[in-house]
């Protein structure tokens, strides 16, 4: 038996003949998601395709529980594998169920008809994406959202051993997203069904996964779990990042801190300046802040929007140094905000800094 039920070894995949990427491996296991993520035009589609057989390999092989793709009829690679890819589907005539139904087909007979039981399968796929309100409606007449969820119901409704999607998620909003991802990770984890997949949103990547493959270049160029290739050095090399940051611990893509000098000094803790960072950095406005524990959630993005951060050794109390930089900060920016500091025995010396600002007619509370 197997190890794992989807394996792609030595492939090379491209165009003509004409290798685009070389020496993929992967293996997945049943109920793993595994997805890949690169900037456009690295070849995440012609992957996809090459191990749908949507487009011949140049070199390698694809195995799905342990029998070549190559070697599989069409009619016993449906009933194993199901396909949501991007390109538009525009069937004539055919209302959304009946596109949901045609992943009933692998099981029919030569004339195609469902039985009552495939039938209960379709309106079970539809109910599983939201979608039983636009059964009756023409397929080329519905949102592109809707047509995504149309289309994973009809791969849902295939009973696949593994789902391949291209950029699922594209032309849903966040409620959508979130929903089929959902989806995806329960019909993974309850029913096995192994996923591959691809993502642009780097941040929904990171949380469903349970490995990421960076495509870029030739090569994978990196291939592990999620707390393994989320790195912001990683994500800057695979995107070539020169106008912002990637923050890992957010999940967040930064957009560049604003650079000169601070004009503003914000004092916060345990979440509160975030909201602050943001409109200072929207407002054009560079600034420093402080005075945080360096495991303060603040102190975590501070370091990538503030051109200054006052930071300290969590649990203890502050020490002079560190209230000798926040006054003078205070005497040296024009503005001093007050974003709801929570203060405690140990960072009680804070209440210094703000009566410093108070007195010189500085502080904002916000």
């Amino acid at each position: 038996m197997a190890r794992y039920y989807f394996e792609a070894r030595r492939l090379a995949v491209g165009y003509n003949g004409a290798p685009l990427i070389r020496d993929i491996t992967i293996d997945v296991e049943p109920g793993e998601i595994v997805t890949l993520i690169g900037p456009n035009g690295s070849g995440k589609s012609t992957i996809l395709k090459s191990v749908t057989r949507q487009l011949r390999a140049v070199a390698g092989a694809v195995y799905i529980g342990g029998d070549e793709l190559r070697a599989l009829s069409y009619r016993e690679l449906a009933r194993r594998q199901a396909v949501v890819l991007t390109e538009r589907m525009r069937p004539e005539l055919m209302t959304c169920r009946d596109v949901v139904a045609a992943g009933r087909y692998p099981y029919t007979g030569r004339l195609g008809l469902l039985t009552p039981e495939d039938e209960a399968k379709v309106d079970e796929a539809m109910e599983a994406v939201h979608a039983r309100e636009i059964a009756g409606r023409d397929f080329n007449e519905v949102s592109d959202g809707q047509r995504q969820r149309v289309l994973l119901a009809r791969a849902i409704c295939q009973e696949p051993e593994i789902i391949v999607l291209d950029e699922p998620t594209s032309y849903l909003d966040i409620r959508h997203k979130l929903e089929l991802l959902g989806i995806l990770r329960r019909m993974a984890k309850e029913r096995g069904i192994t996923v591959l997949m691809s993502l642009h949103e780097i941040d929904l990547a990171q949380k469903v996964s349970d490995r990421i493959l960076c495509v870029k270049g030739e090569r994978i160029s990196h291939c592990g779990a999620p707390e393994e290739i989320f790195r912001e050095e990683w994500i800057r090399e695979l995107y070539e990042l020169d106008g912002g940051t990637y923050d890992p611990r957010f999940g967040s893509v930064e957009l560049p801190r604003i650079e000169g000098e601070p004009r503003a000094l914000v004092l916060s803790n345990c979440g509160t300046g975030i909201p602050v960072y943001r409109r200072l950095q929207r407002e054009g406005i560079p600034f420093c802040a402080g005075v945080l524990c360096k495991n303060d959630v603040d102190c975590q993005l501070a370091r990538l929007l503030a051109v200054r951060v006052i930071e300290v050794e969590p649990f203890r109390p502050l020490d002079d140094g560190a209230v000798e930089r926040a006054k003078d900060w205070v005497r040296r920016c024009a503005r001093v905000i007050d974003a709801g500091v929570t203060i405690g025995p140990e960072n009680a010396r804070i209440g210094e800094v703000l009566e410093l600002a108070e007195a010189l007619g500085k502080l904002e509370r916000w």
